[in-house]
């Protein structure tokens, strides 16, 4: 919120007309666009029922701010752009926020404590403890009387998705998804990440069009696919419960592409379209068909594709053959052929990278091998030097174990 005054500011402009900025316009707000989400909160009561998924243990006599509350401006000031809880320092002053949460002293003028006068919402602590309560400790600490109760979030996610439907569409496509969470702190189970090159949690997406189905935040040092057999049976049996004759699909790229994953679909009757990452059987096996765009493309001077359908089984991951639908490409930038490469400076990218020291874990921890990776980068040192300097280990040993030839397999 704007603190405005009543001095007004005239300039000249083209014509006979001028400029004129005045302060004398009250409570004044950017976040218009809020109007619009108590609209559909009104018509939709998303958050109302979110609220209901929440344990509260407080005594009713000292509370200020119901769940219903707590929950709307948390996740209201998220929608407007405001995701940080330190956020809620100042926004508890204002207005516009606190009427579209339900307050019916917009301005905090009555508030029980004279301290609190003039905001009436809640302080980011209060709104901390929403969020860091847990089922299991709910009424045993002060500042740990409201939790999340799981089980009826997910379900209610679920059940927001099917009402959105008039009636049950004859297929429908589930989507999984893995991706970063960058964190900037210290934060517990956070862990280097070596294909997004920082310190994330690799929190775990499933969605239907634009429907959220699911999320999950998870730790960055497990397979991007963990746990979703376990989403998919709770998601997939709630939609047929409602919706027995819907076609489901699952998709997801190639981090997906997992024996257990597709053995699961197949015995719940469940078609899946998954991504799969090119190796040199795969390349063998649409060997005609590469042949023949490569051709396509030295007559027409542009991209040329094909589709091919084959059969295809890993030598010792998959139970089973399974269809494989692959592309053979040939970009209007054509092939690259006869480059040579810099070895001693691709050697030098190679110690750096901090993903190296993952091999070293098993010896010496994961702590260590964080702390390893904050020197090399804080010293410009490589991942080899560093773990000299921080390990009892020798530097034949190190350069035996961290070996890039040795763990690509080349």
């Amino acid at each position: 919120m704007t603190e405005c005054t009543s001095t007004a500011i005239r300039a000249k402009a083209p014509g006979r007309r001028e400029y004129v900025a005045r302060f004398d316009g009250g409570d004044i707000s950017s976040d218009g666009g809020a109007l619009l989400l108590g609209r559909v909160e009104s018509r939709r009561r998303i958050l109302a029922r979110l609220s209901d998924c929440f344990v509260d243990r407080r005594d009713p006599g000292r509370v200020e701010h119901s769940i219903a509350e707590l929950v709307a401006q948390r996740v209201l000031a998220i929608a407007l752009g405001y995701e940080d809880v330190n956020d809620h320092e100042a926004l508890r002053q204002d207005p516009l926020l606190s009427s579209l949460v339900g307050k019916r002293d917009p301005k905090g003028v009555n508030r029980k404590r004279e301290r609190d006068t003039g905001s009436s919402l809640a302080s980011p602590s209060t709104l901390s403890r929403l969020e860091n309560g847990h089922p299991g400790f709910v009424g045993d600490d002060r500042y740990r009387r409201i939790a999340l109760d799981f089980q009826a979030a997910d379900q209610l996610l679920i059940d927001l998705f099917l009402e959105a439907h008039d009636e049950p569409p004859s297929e429908i496509f589930i989507d999984l998804d893995a991706t970063d969470d960058r964190v900037h702190g210290e934060q517990q189970k956070r862990f280097f990440h070596g294909y997004y090159d920082h310190y994330c949690f690799l929190p775990l997406y499933i969605f239907c069009g634009d429907h959220l189905l699911a999320a999950r935040l998870r730790p960055s040092n497990i397979d991007g696919a963990k746990g979703s057999i376990d989403e998919l049976d709770r998601i997939v049996g709630r939609i047929r419960d409602a919706w027995p004759e819907t076609r489901i699909v699952v998709r997801g790229d190639s981090g997906f592409c997992r024996e257990w994953l597709m053995a699961w679909c197949e015995r719940e009757n469940v078609d899946y379209v998954l991504g799969l990452a090119r190796n040199s059987r795969l390349e063998a096996l649409i060997e005609e068909p590469l042949d023949r765009v490569r051709k396509a493309h030295e007559v027409s001077r542009r991209a040329e594709r094909e589709y091919a359908e084959l059969t295809y089984r890993t030598k010792g991951s998959w139970s089973r053959s399974r269809r494989v639908v692959a592309k053979a490409e040939h970009l209007a930038r054509g092939a690259i052929r006869g480059f040579t490469t810099r070895g001693e400076h691709l050697q030098e990218v190679a110690r750096r990278n901090p993903i190296l020291v993952t091999a070293l874990t098993p010896r010496i921890g994961y702590d260590r091998a964080s702390e390893i990776v904050r020197e090399a980068e804080s010293g410009g040192k490589s991942i080899v030097d560093a773990a000299v300097d921080l390990t009892g280990l020798s530097r034949e040993e190190i350069e035996s174990a961290l070996d890039p030839g040795k763990l690509t397999g080349r």
